[in-house]
């Protein structure tokens, strides 16, 4: 197992050397800029810094591993790490960010392969040893080949892989019943990237559950099997992490928090992301539309801001209430709040280890709820539902399948507008369709998925609404690439591109945030063991011996 990862880690490695040259978006500015801030300036000062518009604002970890990369960035190119050196990009300096990615994603890769190792089971797998052993390949090839880390990473420019790195260690050992250590690296992930919060509230609550009290045991007799010393060592390793990273910005912290947690950059962004904000969006600029038509109300009445110009700016809707921050975070957690209930009453199987599908379930369940009804989302956070729900598609049933092929693509399919120079439209389509292609197949394998009930032309694992759904993805497509330049109103609306793939996407990510939903509520075929139903036979000790 350990050559088969070593040869997909080379081959990824050679096929990401040959975007080294391709299109580079305003983010790898941004990591320019960082680069220069953190190398010139006391860190009391890098929360401040302001000559250029792409702020520091992410936390503290994060911060100072720009800082390490300065120190060898100085090596390539030294003009790179003046801060007023704006939009600098000299070969060297393209060269040593972009292998900057390429290395760090080396953590995925080990994170990868030691989750393929304790890879949780399912009823469905009962028995079948032909599918547990070709489980980590096929984890590792889905994971190690995204196509979504693809585009954002190594053509756009971001450190997604590496961050993922760090969640899927965290996953690790939390299933390999190392609690403390999952803790700490999920603790470090927050203070390296703070948009991992949306994870949080799953991790808090089967932590505390599976840890801290006796899982075996429910009602009266759960709470007091409460063990304070537990609680107490969680709790020890968040706050050292917290202070490792916020302690040396201590006389700075509320400009550090402002930096973080920019809440006047408006609901969405200037590419609304595919959730239900842009069909809220959407629905509004329809009915200010039909309003004006129908001389319902006054053109003069509309806002002056609008969510459809294309830019990051705090805007109102013109018939819809706007939502503000706090009503973004209520609804978030009034729909994540029955996955955590359901979380947190799990019955005595929870001490079984393949009920870590359960936990990968609900941080994937919180995670797209929160990328749904979040503030401010962007749309590259999707990625943060795609990978942690590959090692569901794999090691889950085959609903869990169904979902992720289905959401892939959607997903994937989204990040399109983030690559909009003609030459890498055929880099694009082609990464994104041969990984479709790849998941289809494996998964279809995999799961031994029996297309007789279905329509001949469905596609495999998917159903007949889907199936249509992917083919008007790809009508989708050929208008917003080649149809709407000809178009003689394309340069009054020349974001209504955007705004069709942002709308269509959004239809098809809210399907999956329904069936994921279905399947945890409802459905509950992704139980091994069914509920409140006691083991047949004892159970092995899923925590590790204190």
């Amino acid at each position: 197992m350990t050559i088969y990862v070593v040869i997909c880690a080379v081959l990824i490695s050679l096929l990401k050397l040959l975007f080294l040259s391709s299109y580079r978006s305003t983010d790898f500015e941004v990591h320019r800029n960082w680069l220069a801030i953190t190398n010139n300036l006391s860190h009391h000062k890098w929360y401040y810094e302001n000559t250029s518009e792409w702020t520091l604002d992410y936390p503290p970890f994060f911060a100072w591993f720009e800082w390490s990369l300065s120190q060898a960035a100085k090596y390539f190119d030294e003009q790179m790490l003046v801060v007023t050196n704006l939009k600098y990009d000299s070969d060297a300096t393209i060269l040593f960010q972009k292998l900057s990615v390429i290395f760090a994603d080396f953590l995925l890769i080990y994170a990868t392969y030691r989750c393929s190792t304790v890879l949780p089971t399912s009823k469905e797998h009962s028995g079948k040893t032909l599918q547990a052993k070709y489980e980590p390949k096929i984890l590792s090839i889905l994971i190690i080949f995204n196509a979504g880390l693809l585009l954002v990473d190594h053509i756009h420019f971001q450190y997604n892989g590496f961050l993922t790195g760090m969640l899927f260690l965290s996953m690790y050992n939390i299933l390999d019943g190392n609690i403390l250590w999952g803790s700490f690296w999920f603790a470090t992930l927050l203070n390296f990237k703070h948009i991992y919060l949306y994870m949080a509230p799953a991790y808090g609550i089967y932590l505390f559950r599976i840890y801290c009290m006796d899982p075996k045991k429910r009602g009266i007799s759960s709470i007091l099997s409460f063990h304070p010393l537990r609680l107490l060592q969680l709790a020890a390793i968040v706050i050292l992490v917290f202070s490792a990273s916020f302690v040396p910005f201590k006389d700075h912290l509320p400009q550090v928090i402002s930096r973080l947690f920019p809440f006047k950059r408006g609901l969405t962004h200037a590419y609304w992301a595919p959730n239900f904000w842009a069909l809220y969006n959407f629905l509004d600029k329809i009915l200010s539309i039909a309003g004006v038509k129908f001389k319902f109300i006054h053109p003069s009445q509309l806002k002056a801001t609008s969510f459809s110009k294309g830019l990051v700016e705090e805007a109102e809707h013109a018939i819809l209430p706007s939502p503000t921050p706090l009503i973004t975070v209520i609804i978030t957690l009034v729909f994540i709040m029955p996955c955590l209930i359901d979380l947190w009453f799990w019955p005595k199987a929870l001490t079984s280890k393949h009920l870590g599908n359960q936990f990968i379930r609900s941080v994937v369940f919180t995670s797209l709820t929160s990328f749904m009804f979040g503030w401010h989302v962007h749309e590259k956070a999707i990625l943060m539902v795609i990978l942690p729900l590959t090692l569901l598609s794999v090691c889950g049933t085959k609903k869990d399948a169904e979902i992720f092929v289905f959401l892939q693509a959607v997903g994937h399919y989204s990040l399109f507008p983030l690559l909009f120079m003609p030459f890498e439209t055929v880099t694009k389509i082609s990464i994104v369709v041969i990984y479709t292609m790849l998941s289809f197949e494996l998964l279809h394998k995999l799961k031994q998925s029996n297309l007789k009930d279905k329509s001949k032309w469905c596609l495999p694992l998917l159903g007949r609404f889907e199936t249509l759904y992917l083919f008007g993805l790809v009508i989708n497509e050929v208008y917003c690439s080649a149809l709407h330049r000809f178009m003689p109103f394309s340069e009054k609306f020349e974001f209504v591109p955007l705004m069709m793939t942002s709308t269509f996407c959004a239809v098809g990510v809210t399907w999956s945030w329904i069936k994921l939903g279905y399947s945890i509520f409802v459905d509950r075929s992704g139980y091994p063991i069914e509920w409140m139903e006691k083991p047949k036979s004892p159970q092995k000790r899923f925590l590790k011996p204190d």
